[in-house]
Parts: structure tokens; sequence; C-alpha cells
């Protein structure tokens, strides 16, 4: 009797050791098909890349700079022709 048993609880484990082995196969399947869809999914929405993001973001500062600079040329400019006329 104790043979059928060891014979029985090692098939259980095998069962078990195949489903474990079917679930994980079954998690990463699931897993590519959830970043495959977030990878569809983000380049749908047509998204900046950092690095894009950082290049843009540089030149409308120095843009703010250029145009308080012109600004500020301006106004010395106006000023010089309000104290000639």
């Amino acid at each position: 009797m104790t043979q059928y048993d060891n014979r029985i609880l090692d098939d259980v484990a095998k069962l078990f050791t195949s489903a474990a082995g079917a679930a994980q196969g079954v998690r990463q399947e699931v897993e590519s098909i959830v970043k495959s869809q977030a990878e569809r999914l983000i380049a749908d929405l047509d998204l900046v890349s950092r690095e894009e993001f950082e290049v843009v973001e540089a030149m409308a500062a120095r843009a703010r700079e250029e145009n308080e600079a012109l600004e500020a040329r301006i106004v010395a400019l106006e000023k010089a022709l309000s104290a000639k006329g």
C-alpha cells in the first residue's frame, strides 16, 4: 500500500509541477500581450520622447531670454527717443 501511496503522491506532484509550468507560460504570454498593447497605445498617443521634450524646453528658455533682452532694449530705445523729443 505504501508503494501505491507513493506513486499517487508522485503523480500528484508531477501534476502540480505541470500546472505550475503551464501557469508560468500563461503568465509570460499575458505579460507579452499587455506589453505590446501598451506600446501600441503609447505609439497611437503620439507622445514625445524625454530627449525631444528637453530640447524644446531648452529652445523655449532661450527664446524667453532673447525676448526679455529685446524688451529691455526696446524700453531703452523708447526712453532715448522720448528724451530727445
